[in-house]
């Protein structure tokens, strides 16, 4: 039994899902559990549905998810022949779900709006690819993850309960009646029926899950690249295929911000031997990526890219020294609004410190800080990583930049800095 995850570039036109189902129809004797994201650009599209309806802007809200609709049904509408009316009834209860929230007035957190909207994607995409698989003649069952992943309620980035987790996937699914179980990635539900995100990229994390309670064979996530690569060829045009990966190397990626995995993948996997394989949709024959517990050697330099980045400056308010009590109560607002540091430095009377730029959680950190730091902040930065480094590799791309703060340890560097003004 193997499990099958297939990323939102695989399923955003009508000739990629017709690719999907070629994949699967070359597989299925393997029985597979397969894992579907939101179409394309969904998920973006549905955000900027969560920040309209948050912003009590209900006609915008409304303007753009028909949009979204529409995208969708189109592209059922030219896949889909015998199971179209099935998939159109099912989509429009989906439609309901999300317009019914937003004819009402937010009172609840922004995370809890977005994770009821923004799930909306994967649940729309697996009904439209589960329909079309039928349809050519691939028996395929398709669940709502929501009745089988049970999470607490961190919205955007929900814990999942094993215990009760596991319990309703060994209730839910046999393969020895059904070859072929299709459902979402990214999403879970609260005992109170609520919805739930994992995180961004959260269709990885849903798929190990899978993989582990399941006992498969394998995971294989297919991508629109052809493996693993050692850094992102839009920035790095020279990047190169990785072909063979060890856990803890992908989990140190993962951390400084690759998008290759999401973050949280591989302990599952880890913890019960299971491979994981990097492939390509477009061309099936091609070798891929193979992450495993074998530790691999003489690994290139390893670059990762973050943009959008803050730095804060924090000063102690009477230049007494940060010392544990500081620090212990900065770590403790981290928690308390769920943001991690992607870069931190201690001075004497002050610490830098670097997050991604989530608006809300950004101006969450000052306020709170400011209780007992004097606060200063930079925007628009980029920080880069590279793993394995050479004194050469950081000259190379280090020269020229307008570096704020730089870190380097054994095995990794890090850099932020500013942007170069086009003017």
């Amino acid at each position: 039994m193997k499990v099958f995850k297939f990323g939102g570039a695989s399923v955003q036109d009508i000739e990629r899902i017709n690719k999907v189902a070629t994949i699967v129809r070359e597989n299925q004797a393997s029985k597979l559990m397969i894992i579907v994201s939101a179409m394309g650009k969904t998920t973006n599209a549905l955000e900027k549905v969560a920040e309209a309806f948050f912003e009590n802007n209900k006609e915008r809200a409304l303007e753009l998810f028909e949009i979204v609709k529409q995208q969708h049904l189109t592209t059922a509408k030219y896949l889909l022949v015998t199971h179209y009316n099935p998939c159109y009834s099912q989509l429009n209860d989906f439609f309901t779900e999300v317009e019914w929230l937003l004819h009402d007035v937010p009172v609840r957190e922004y995370d809890y709006y977005y994770d009821q909207i923004v799930c909306v994607g994967e649940l729309m995409s697996t009904c439209i690819v589960s329909n079309y698989l039928n349809e050519v003649g691939i028996k395929t069952n398709w669940l709502d993850v929501r009745d089988l992943f049970r999470t607490d309620n961190n919205f955007r980035d929900a814990g999942i309960n094993w215990v009760q987790t596991t319990h309703a996937i060994n209730e839910t699914i046999d393969f020895n009646t059904q070859n072929v179980y299709l459902t979402q990635g990214f999403m879970g539900a609260t005992i109170d029926n609520e919805s739930t995100t994992l995180g961004r990229e959260g269709s990885d994390y849903t798929a190990a899950i899978f993989a582990n309670i399941l006992n498969a064979e394998s995971l294989t996530i297919w991508k629109d690249v052809e493996g693993v690569m050692n850094a992102d060829p839009k920035h790095f045009p020279e990047a190169q295929i990785i072909r063979e990966l060890g856990y803890d190397e992908v989990i140190e990626m993962a951390y400084y911000g690759a998008q290759v995995i999401h973050p949280k993948t591989i302990k599952p996997l880890q913890n019960k031997g299971i491979d994981l394989k990097v492939k390509c949709f477009l061309d099936s024959n091609l070798p891929g990526t193979v992450i495993s517990k074998k530790k691999a050697k003489n690994l290139p330099p390893i670059y990762v890219v973050k943009q959008t980045q803050v730095l804060f400056l924090l000063t102690s308010q009477d230049y007494s020294f940060v010392g544990d009590e500081l620090i212990i109560s900065l770590y403790n607002i981290f928690k308390e609004i769920k943001i991690k540091p992607n870069l931190i430095q201690t001075g004497a009377v002050s610490l830098q410190l670097c997050v991604d730029d989530r608006a809300d959680k950004v101006e969450l950190l000052a306020s709170k800080a400011s209780a007992l730091f004097d606060v200063q902040i930079e925007k628009g930065l980029e920080l880069l990583t590279i793993r394995h480094y050479s004194d050469d590799s950081i000259d190379q791309l280090t020269s020229t930049k307008n570096i704020l703060l730089s870190q380097k340890g054994t095995e990794t560097f890090q850099a932020l800095y500013r942007l170069v003004s086009s003017k």
